[in-house]
């Protein structure tokens, strides 16, 4: 029985003397972006107020239980942003909220909204370059996420559901086997962003590892090899007991 998971961490070790495997250099776009989607314009995030970041970073927990009551579109745009917004254009690229190696950025976010102000209930794509969403799906697919994601129920309770896809040859063309390590680094960076900034506003996430990939990957549409999904997480209004 091959142990995948042992050969993966030794094939991508750095180690002197010794250089990884490449792959086809092909120029990969650094934004994905929908052309033909609907588009739904965000608020402007605010980057001033907020709670003092060590009380978050204390106050941080896993909320699976939500109110039904709808996350608003400024909540949602404040989200986006703190996990993936620009913070810095310059001539060579933009700088975002979360650190990736080598300012790559090969995370794709993709939304399911079930109960969000102003935002029909769907699956929406982040583009992140003009910090609007773009519309992929007019149907609560929610049931169809709570399936895929081993029937964790907390999925159909969420105002909104984060998915994150990763665009592999944006690192991959750099970085080689070891782009893969530093994918997962990436979207750990972006999740705990997502984490504090909902503390931030007083919601609750919960981050979801266990899934069916090729099942998600249906729902998004999404080949599963050049692209496909690396993590989810929920987010809700929560009850004032877990507050």
């Amino acid at each position: 029985m091959r142990r995948v998971g042992l050969e993966f961490q030794e094939n991508t070790k750095y180690v002197r003397g010794r250089s990884l495997e490449g792959y086809p250099s092909a120029q990969v776009a650094a934004y994905k972006t929908y052309d033909n989607a609907a588009v739904v314009n965000l608020p402007e995030p605010k980057i001033d107020g907020g709670r003092f970041l060590w009380k978050l970073l204390a106050k941080r927990r896993t909320i699976r239980k939500y109110l039904q009551e709808p996350v608003t579109l400024e909540e949602l745009s404040q989200l986006l942003w703190a996990t993936q917004g620009i913070t810095e254009r310059k001539p060579g690229g933009e700088f975002r909220v979360a650190p990736s190696a080598g300012a790559l950025y090969p995370v794709e976010t993709y939304l399911f909204a079930r109960n969000v102000v102003d935002l029909d209930p769907g699956v929406y794509h982040y583009n992140v370059k003009a910090h609007v969403l773009e519309s992929l799906k007019n149907a609560d697919l929610s049931e169809s996420l709570r399936s895929a994601c081993m029937d964790q129920n907390m999925v159909t309770k969420a105002g909104v559901t984060f998915v994150w896809s990763a665009v592999f040859a944006r690192s991959r063309n750099k970085y080689k086997d070891r782009a893969y390590r530093y994918i997962y680094m990436d979207v750990g960076h972006i999740a705990q962003n997502l984490q504090l900034g909902a503390e931030s506003l007083g919601l609750g996430c919960c981050l979801i590892g266990a899934f069916y990939d090729d099942e998600v990957n249906r729902l998004l549409d999404l080949d599963g090899e050049d692209e496909s999904i690396i993590y989810i997480a929920t987010v809700g209004r929560i009850p004032p007991a877990a507050a």
